[in-house]
């Protein structure tokens, strides 16, 4: 459990929890070892349909959900970032699209396309590949209020990747991390894996012998970094990363990836201090260590190794385009000018709002250098996106 309180969710969360609870408790009693892996725990916590956290209806964003992102804060973000990818979307030309991983609460989707008007750079086709239909309404009830229909009208909603070639841009933010994580750990120089089990009545993390495909992605962490991890540490690999890229780019011929997201270079995410990985999970704004606490009704989330990331882009046949630290990558793609209409905002409230989204976003102690920033592209170029403050050598 929790080694500080939570408040306690209120009895239809409870009931919500219960029932994902029962499907989670099947699945381990049905597997082989009576222990299904982390990730598959992590994904019915996340995903399971109707109960997971990202495909109910519980509220996530925002002041009243369990965490912040920064397209919720205001539009500052999302108006970088459209800056950011204008420039590809207009050597593309007509044909260009634009497919946003998870939409939120559609702040960024609303943002972004109104800025893209301003720089005559729309793509024919905005999809959002969304796998909450209560998030997809509540996307849908926002844009069609607050866009006029031209702007409306590219919108759409995917239940899967383009299955057609096509040529555009592919946007995640806070997407990564949030995928089905393996935990590994290392006993007598061995690797095993860590699984979820029932002793006791209780659900417990226990280890069991790894398969060769999650050995040999801890096996090559340890060749690039040079040296063996050490017995009795534990973490997380996404030996998968590689083929999620492959699946969720698709037919994507000609073009540019970004990921936003938290996370680290392979060299400081196993650090040896860092020996018990970067899982957690969020409630009401509060981060906490217990991930199968409440299943359904908080986030569990790792840390993204961006070096891992970079290897799986450039697998998928694109081009390493840069990296850098959110607050450096809004400050060479726009900032300065969303400063100066800032300024120029005659509400004092508003002005002070404006001033803390930005803050919370650049500031070191906020998302300015936990959240980092990674491009890839195919027979384009981003131009200048991220030309301030590059960090690919710490790749």
């Amino acid at each position: 459990m929790t080694d500080f309180q939570l408040p306690l969710p209120d009895a239809d969360a409870l009931a919500h929890s219960a029932r994902l609870d029962a499907l989670i408790d099947a699945q381990i009693a049905a597997a082989d070892g009576a222990a299904i892996p982390f990730s598959r725990f992590m994904e019915l916590a996340l995903y399971a349909p109707g109960l997971g956290y990202y495909s109910a209806g519980a509220s996530k964003f925002g002041e009243a959900g369990d965490f912040v992102t920064a397209p919720e804060l205001g539009p500052v973000f999302a108006a970088c970032v459209a800056e950011s990818v204008a420039p590809v979307l207009q050597q593309i030309g007509p044909q260009a699209r634009l497919l946003e991983l998870g939409g939120g609460t559609g702040a960024f989707a609303e943002t972004a396309l109104k800025r893209l008007l301003e720089f005559d750079a729309l793509p024919d086709r905005y999809a959002i590949l969304e796998p909450s239909a209560e998030l997809r309404e509540r996307q849908r009830e926002r844009l069609s209020r607050r866009l006029v229909p031209p702007l409306f009208d590219l919108v759409e909603w995917l239940d899967t990747p383009f299955t057609d070639d096509w040529y555009g841009v592919l946007f995640a933010n806070e997407v990564i991390d949030a995928l089905p994580t393996p935990r590994f750990a290392i006993e007598a120089g061995e690797v095993y894996e860590e699984h979820v089990a029932i002793e006791q009545g209780q659900r417990r993390r226990v280890l069991r012998p790894a398969d060769a495909f999650l050995t040999n992605a801890v096996r090559h962490i340890e060749r690039k970094l040079g040296h063996s991890l050490p017995d009795g540490y534990r973490s997380e690999v996404l030996p998968q990363l590689p083929y999620w890229i492959q699946a969720v780019a698709g037919g994507l011929q000609r073009g540019a990836m970004l990921f936003v997201d938290y996370g680290h270079p392979r060299a400081e995410y196993y650090q040896p201090d860092r020996s018990d990985g970067t899982l957690r999970a969020y409630y009401r704004h509060r981060m906490h260590a217990d991930p199968l606490l409440w299943p359904g009704l908080q986030d569990i989330t790792a840390s993204v190794d961006f070096t891992a990331l970079a290897e799986a882009g450039v697998a998928a046949g694109f081009d390493f385009a840069g990296y850098c630290n959110q607050a450096n990558f809004l400050l060479g793609n726009g900032l300065a000018g969303v400063l100066q209409r800032i300024e120029k905002i005659g509400d004092e409230a508003e002005r002070q709002r404006r001033g803390n989204e930005v803050k919370r976003l650049t500031l070191p102690s906020e998302m300015g250098e936990r959240f980092q920033v990674i491009g890839f592209e195919k027979d384009v170029e981003f131009g200048a996106a991220f030309l301030a403050g590059d960090l690919s050598y710490r790749l």
